[in-house]
Order: structure tokens, then C-alpha cells, then sequence
């Protein structure tokens, strides 16, 4: 093992609390000694309990008998999205004291607290979880792990630069729009947006909101999974829960590389140089990349062109419903939520089922697709890691963005086809920042993709440490 504590991988850290090789006060102390020497610098873990009350806690942990599963005495923080039980929800919105502490665990967090976590906060998020840059009035931005003048991703980007930064063995996060991918891209980690019902979702519709799902991200493979097994699993309180796993079909030792289709996504070129090169890792596990510049077609759904107005309906019914429920706020709001409800308020029946129509033709364009292909791969971002006081790129090169989102259209493809969607590290450019390939696999099928990224971290370097 590495000498810290800190430095242990999740898996490392599980075996050694299991065996008494170190307590979990000492467990506590290192990682809160850890947050307090580098979280000032990035905003990372917001709403940290107090020292003494986390010790206690892991004082408890230590007593004779007491064990509750891998994560027991693990420091864990949950995005600031979802419910901890006593701990404030603001969503990068309100103060922590209008918030309030929530009354019951989210359901993926009841299973973690289960599996023995101490909850010791939060992770930062844009407010309302929307956009790929984590900033908001109440805690402020949170800071990219390689370079603090740059931005983090988000809205998961408090939970990459924890784990990055090794505040946390590993964080949870969630993705509607990539943000399981954007930000363990750019901060050279692992995250994986699992297939939609695999991670038991929140309270409110159990039937409509196929966008948004949690899952884990970390450090290595192993941890991903371990993770990821922690918060999946069948819940009959969710009617679109999965269980299960797709039947085993040959592998097809075939990648389709869509990069930045054709041209269609405006995409810097350092992006697509570093991205690139890391394809050589496919090939090297046996694979062909094949490169295609035109996303497929069936039915409503003629390619490239179709895929932002499939998009964009889906986004501003979703996300525009969301900040409907807290419009009495609206001078609290920041634009980018103002330009998702007036996007809702235009939007027709009509409108919805066309947009549905286009997303589902998607789907089946795929699912033929993966008749010939294992994974269809594109990078987690079109931009480098940008300037942390930038609220988002209004343009690319030459092409201007017409929207605080379209630079993250590359996320898009995976979330519309309820893909689960593997983000892996692809490398560092001349800039010296990281960037990271997405994997789409095929229908529910997440722990081959777990598999692929055990490959994948077997072959290729981890990248400068921090």
C-alpha cells in the first residue's frame, strides 16, 4: 500500500479498516487533515460537519463487533443534489440555513449509509445542478484539480475534484447532460452514468424523468465498481427499476468512433489530439476503430442534424419543469434556469411527442448500431477545462454557442438512448490538463463497461499525480 492513508485506493482502504490495520479515527483524521490542507484552494466539500462530531462518529465505528460492509468508517460526501439525512440540500441555491437538514436519505444514499459511510458533507454544484461549470452563490466555484484557474465540469464537479484531489475515497454523483463524464474528464478520473433504473431514483414522477440518474465516479476501475455496486440494485418502490443484466452475446472487437462527427461539433483541437491518441488503448485490447461522421439513422431521426432538436425538447421539458417548482425564487435564479423555463413555456404536447419520437428512433438506430459495434466512443467534453470566472464558452473557434449547453451537445447521444456511458481518462495535452474519452455501451449492459475500464486502466498510465 502507499504510505498515506489518503493515497490508499477505496479498495485498499476497505481492506485495511476491515482487517484493524487502521482505525477509523484514523481513517477520519487523515482525510479531514486532507480537506483542510487542499479543499480552500478548489471548494470542493461544502457544508462540512465539525471535526470533533466526525471523530465521535468514527470512534463509534471502532467499537468491538461493529462492522457494517466495505465502506465502513469511509469519509463520504453526497452532491448536493440529493438528500443526506440531518444535512441541508441547498442545490447551489439556497443558503444552507433556509434549506434546512433533510428528514430521510435519498435512496442511493440510504444504501451507502448503509454500507458503513460517514456522511461528512457536501459536494459543491451549479445551481440547480444546471451547466457544466460548478459555481453558485451559496458556496461559491469549485476549482479544476490541475489547475485551480480553471473550471471543474459539472454539475458533479465538487464530487470529481474530491475524489481527484483524494478528500473522499470515492463520490457519487449524478448525470443529465454529462455530468458523470465532463468532470471526471477533466480531472482525470473514472465515472460511470449508469443505464436509466439501475440506481434507484428520488421522490416526485416515477414514470416521466428517464434523464437524470445517479452513479459513481473514483479513482480506479475497481473503485468505480465498488461503488456503483453500492448504489444499484432492484427497488420495487421504483416501477422503471432494473435488475438483471443483458444476455452474453461474442464480442464484436469493434469501436465506433465518432469523435466530433464530421465536423458537426465544434470541438478544439486539442480535444480531438489527445482523444485520438488515446484510441491506440482499443487497439491494443484487440479492437478495430472504425471513425464514422454521421450519427445513425432511422426512421424521424435522420442523423447529425436530428440529434440538438431531439435534445433540446427533451432538456427544456425536464429541466424547465424542475425550475418551475421553485419559479417564486426567480431572482435568485441564474439565466441559464430562466432560458430552460421559457423554453418549457413554448413547448407543446405536440412538441414533447415529436421530440420523443426523434429520441426513440435514436434508440433504435443504435440498438442496430451495436449489431456490429461493442462501443460507440466520443470525448466527455468539446473544450478544454476553460477559465474558472467563465460562466460557459459562448463560442468554439470560429462557431458561437447558442445556448450555455451546446458546447456539451457531445453528451448528449448517451443520455438520449438511456445509455449506460463509461467516462475513462484519455490523457493530458500541451495545455498540461486531462480530458476523457465516453464509452456508450449497449442496452443495460454497465458491467461490461465496468470491465472495459479494469482493461482500459491496465494499459495505460495513470497520469501526473496531484
Amino acid at each position: 500500500m502507499p504510505n498515506g492513508i489518503v493515497d490508499w485506493t477505496a479498495a485498499q482502504l476497505s481492506a485495511a479498516i476491515r482487517d484493524r490495520v487502521v482505525s477509523c479515527v484514523e481513517v477520519m483524521a487523515a482525510y479531514l487533515d486532507r480537506i483542510e490542507e487542499v479543499n480552500p484552494a478548489v471548494t470542493a466539500i461544502v457544508a462540512l460537519r465539525p471535526r470533533s462530531e466526525l471523530l465521535a462518529e468514527a470512534a463509534a465505528k471502532d467499537k468491538p463487533g461493529v462492522y457494517q460492509g466495505w465502506m465502513h468508517g469511509f469519509p463520504h460526501a453526497v452532491k448536493d443534489l440529493a438528500d443526506v439525512r440531518g444535512l441541508p440540500t441547498t442545490s447551489g441555491l439556497l443558503p444552507a440555513a433556509t434549506a434546512g437538514p433533510a428528514v430521510a436519505d435519498s435512496p442511493f444514499v440510504e444504501r451507502i449509509r448503509a454500507a458503513g459511510a460517514i456522511f461528512i458533507g457536501k459536494t459543491n454544484v451549479p445551481q440547480l445542478g444546471l451547466g457544466s461549470q460548478t459555481y453558485n452563490d451559496v458556496y461559491g466555484t469549485t476549482r479544476n484539480a490541475y489547475d485551480h484557474t480553471r473550471t471543474a465540469g459539472g454539475s458533479s464537479g465538487g464530487a470529481a475534484v474530491a475524489v481527484a484531489l483524494r478528500m473522499v475515497p470515492v463520490a457519487d454523483g449524478s448525470d443529465f447532460m454529462g455530468s458523470l463524464r465532463n468532470p471526471p474528464g477533466w480531472n482525470n478520473v473514472y465515472g460511470l452514468r449508469p443505464s436509466a433504473g439501475r440506481v434507484p431514483a428520488g421522490d416526485g414522477d416515477l414514470f416521466v424523468a428517464q434523464a437524470g440518474v445517479a452513479g459513481p465516479i473514483a479513482r480506479t476501475p475497481e473503485d468505480l465498481e465498488l461503488l456503483f455496486g453500492t448504489m444499484a440494485g432492484y427497488d420495487d418502490r421504483f416501477p422503471l427499476a432494473i435488475h438483471g443484466d443483458p444476455p452474453p452475446r461474442p464480442a464484436r472487437k469493434r469501436v465506433a468512433w465518432f469523435g466530433d462527427l464530421g465536423g458537426y461539433l465544434p470541438m478544439e483541437p486539442e480535444v480531438l489530439e489527445v482523444t485520438r491518441a488515446a484510441l491506440s488503448t482499443f487497439e491494443a485490447l484487440g479492437m478495430r476503430v472504425d471513425t464514422l461522421d454521421e450519427l445513425p439513422a432511422h426512421g424521424t431521426f435522420t442523423g447529425n442534424d436530428s440529434l440538438w432538436p431531439a435534445w433540446l425538447t427533451l432538456r427544456h421539458w425536464l429541466a424547465g419543469s424542475a425550475v418551475a417548482a421553485v419559479l417564486g425564487l426567480r431572482p435568485s435564479l441564474k439565466p441559464e434556469a430562466i432560458f430552460e423555463y421559457e423554453g418549457l413555456t413554448r413547448l407543446s404536447a405536440a412538441d414533447v411527442l415529436d421530440g420523443s419520437a426523434l429520441r426513440s428512433d435514436l434508440y433504435r438506430a443504435f440498438r442496430e448500431l451495436f449489431l456490429s459495434y461493442d462501443y460507440a466512443v466520443l470525448p466527455t467534453a468539446q473544450v478544454m477545462p476553460f477559465d474558472a470566472g467563465v460562466h460557459w464558452p459562448d463560442r468554439i473557434g470560429e462557431t458561437e454557442m447558442s445556448s450555455y449547453h451546446r458546447w456539451m451537445e457531445v453528451t448528449t447521444i448517451g443520455t438520449l438512448i438511456n445509455a449506460p456511458v463509461l467516462a475513462v481518462p484519455a490523457g493530458f495535452g500541451p495545455s498540461g490538463l486531462p480530458i476523457g474519452l465516453q464509452v456508450i455501451g449497449r442496452h443495460h449492459d454497465d458491467h461490461g463497461l465496468l470491465e472495459l475500464a479494469r482493461r482500459w486502466a491496465l494499459d495505460r498510465p495513470a497520469g501526473p499525480g496531484i
